[in-house]
Order: structure tokens, then sequence, then C-alpha cells
């Protein structure tokens, strides 16, 4: 498929998203996140055969992890354990310095930086986000904890129905240029007056789990304003460049720099096994101590009432027994997932000191059986690696 196929009107659709995920800085404005300087941190290799995995798929019928990628429009495949890689696949014309597009994987970052500047005491979850942003004060969001958008439990209407082409999830992407069939003369210009632009409420804030990109985006605006630096040059500062990955990062960003934090980061599979890897650590990674421990604790714990809103949630049966909190998905105490439409996953699984990178194009936005597929390989993977 030559490149020249790809446009601004097709890339988010089959099949050219196989190929635009991979060029995303040549579709739209991004900013980048620096590596810095000095070598990458080492990753041991320690390369073996999974081949002889098999899983029970959703049919109860025997598959092997070669059919699982091959079925699953998977780019990239990484599978570490106790920090060392063991496996590493590229597929797709994706190689080992590819940035790929990482949708609400993006979030976890943002919810990790969130930690870190509430230790510092600059930023607290517990406080409005319109103390933050006082042009909130009298929108849907006046009563929204900075937690609760956390936690995707805030009151503001807003669907994110993949499958409904007149979402607001789309219209809000229409903003930084990925459904300009969207775009008409009442399209907001930026990010911020998109969210000023939501008018109603679909409950009280934290009474419910929805998950709502533009929560992730409220949140980055809170943390620009109570820092007044860019959310991508703290992220760079806090988190990329500690990591000491391998490569630069880029996000896309609107007409004023800001970044769209709900979706538009890309990033190579290993720079982001490195994440996974300080996470499986809790926070600790590169001998520092990146993200609080405390608060990636607090994650992987949840309580009662995240649990319950969870399982009450269109998501209960995807995760049962699992929770969503600080923009990560929870299976359970020792696993954490970061997920992203079109099968984007990092799976980070303490007790088992397993990390999986999957980095995907398929079709759909979100493909329940593609998902639950990867979900039940990766969870074979992680058993077969305690054996």
């Amino acid at each position: 498929m030559s490149k020249k196929q790809v446009t601004h009107d097709n890339w988010g659709y089959p099949p050219f998203n196989r190929e635009s995920f991979q060029n995303i800085q040549g579709l739209f404005p991004t900013a980048r996140l620096k590596r810095g300087s000095g070598p990458a941190s080492d990753i041991p290799m320690n390369l073996h055969s999974i081949e002889a995995v098999e899983f029970d798929n959703l049919e109860g019928n025997k598959q092997s992890i070669r059919q699982m990628l091959d079925a699953t429009y998977t780019d990239a495949f990484l599978v570490l354990q106790d920090g060392a890689l063991i496996h590493e696949e590229y597929m797709n014309n994706m190689g080992p310095d590819s940035l790929h597009l990482l949708n609400s994987v993006t979030k976890s970052f943002v919810g990790m930086l969130t930690g870190i500047l509430y230790e510092k005491g600059i930023i607290d979850p517990d406080k409005n986000v319109s103390d933050y942003v006082p042009e909130f004060k009298d929108t849907v969001f006046s009563e929204t904890k900075l937690q609760h958008a956390l936690d995707m439990s805030a009151a503001v209407e807003y669907g994110e129905d993949y499958s409904d082409p007149q979402a607001d999830f789309w219209h809000e992407t229409a903003v930084v240029g990925w459904r300009p069939h969207l775009v008409n003369a009442e399209t907001p210009s930026t990010l911020f007056d998109y969210a000023l632009s939501l008018q109603s409420k679909e409950q009280l804030d934290g009474e419910k789990y929805h998950y709502r990109t533009v929560l992730t985006n409220i949140v980055a605006m809170a943390i620009e304003r109570a820092t007044g630096e860019r959310c991508q040059d703290l992220i760079e500062k806090h988190i990329w460049q500690k990591l000491r990955p391998e490569q630069d990062a880029a996000i896309v960003v609107d007409k004023t720099g800001f970044p769209y934090v709900g979706a538009g980061m890309n990033a190579c599979a290993r720079d982001l096994a490195r994440f996974g890897l300080m996470l499986l650590n809790d926070g600790n990674y590169n001998g520092q101590q990146i993200v609080p421990a405390s608060w990636i604790k607090s994650t992987r714990e949840g309580d009662e009432g995240y649990k319950q809103r969870f399982a009450e949630s269109a998501y209960g049966m995807m995760l049962p027994g699992g929770h969503y909190m600080n923009q990560v998905w929870v299976m359970n105490i020792d696993t954490m997932l970061c997920i992203g439409i079109h099968g984007q996953t990092i799976y980070i699984n303490q007790n088992n000191g397993v990390v999986i990178v999957k980095l995907s194009s398929f079709p759909e936005s979100s493909d329940d059986f593609l998902f639950a597929t990867s979900f039940l390989a990766v969870d074979a993977i992680s058993e077969y690696l305690t054996k």
C-alpha cells in the first residue's frame, strides 16, 4: 500500500490504519518528547521461544500465540520477565525504532504524572478542577474533583461509543484533525474550547464509572494551570527522560500546542516496555523513584467503591473483579493494564514479574473479540513463564 493512499480523511479506517498508525507525525501536528542525552537504559536479553504456549480461545478451541498474533493485526509484540526481554517480534513493516500511535495508553502517562505532581505538593486530586481552571466554575465541571476526572466518574455527559460516527469522542478528535468530515462552523478550535462547549450532566460527580476521554484532557488542563508548564514538557521531564528511552516520543497537539493526552501519544515498543517495567517495580526504574510507590499501590488496590462502580458499568464483564483508577485499568491487585483502542496494550503482572507490550492496528476501534483474544493470550504467557 502506497503512503500516498493515506489521507486525513481515511487514516483512521481499515486498511489505511495499518500504515497510518506508524506515520502520525506525517499526518498531524505533534510535539516531541525528547529522549535526552546519554545511552538508553539497558534491557537485558534472554530471548527464547514462546511458540509452545497455547490457550483456550473464546470458541473453546486451542489457539497458539502465533495464531493470535496473526489474527489480531499485531504490529509489535514484546514479552519481558524479571526485567529481561524474552520475546520481541515486529510485523506489518514495524521495527524497534518505529513510533506507533498509542491511543488511550497515553492516558496512563497523565495518570502517573499526576501522582508525581501530587507528591511534590503541586496538585491535589481532592480539589475541584475549577480550582485550577477558573473558567470551569460555571460549567458542567464546576463540582468535578480532579480525582473524579482521573477515575472517569465525573458528571459530564459525553458519549464514547466508538461505533457511533457522531459520538462526542469523534467530535472531540475532530478538533485535532482526526475526523475532518465532522468539522463545521460550530466546531471548537481548541480542546479547551471543546471542554467548555459541553453543557449537560449525565450523573452526579463520583456516582458512576463511565469512560470518557475528555476527562483526561481536563486533568492535563488543570496540570498546566497548576505548573505553568506544557503537559508534554512535564511528561518529558518527569517520566520520559527518566526512563532513559531509546527514542523520542511524539504527541498530537491542537492549534494552541495543547497535547491531545486522551489518545495522541506515539512511541516505540521497547520504550513502552520501559514504562511497563517502571510500573511493575512500583514506580522505580534506573535506580530512581520516578512515580511514587504509594500512588501505584493505591491505584492497584482501589477500594470497594471503585470495584462496585466498575462492576456496574458497561466494562464490568470485560474485567470481572477489576476497577479503573488514575487512568489505569486494574484486573486484580497484581495486574495492571494500559489500554488503547485498535489493540494497544501494556500488561503488567507484578506477581509473575511479567510485562507484555502489544501494539496493533485492529480494523475497528473497539473489537471485543480481538481484545479478549489478546488478553487470554497474554494471561496464558504470564502463567506459562511461572511454571
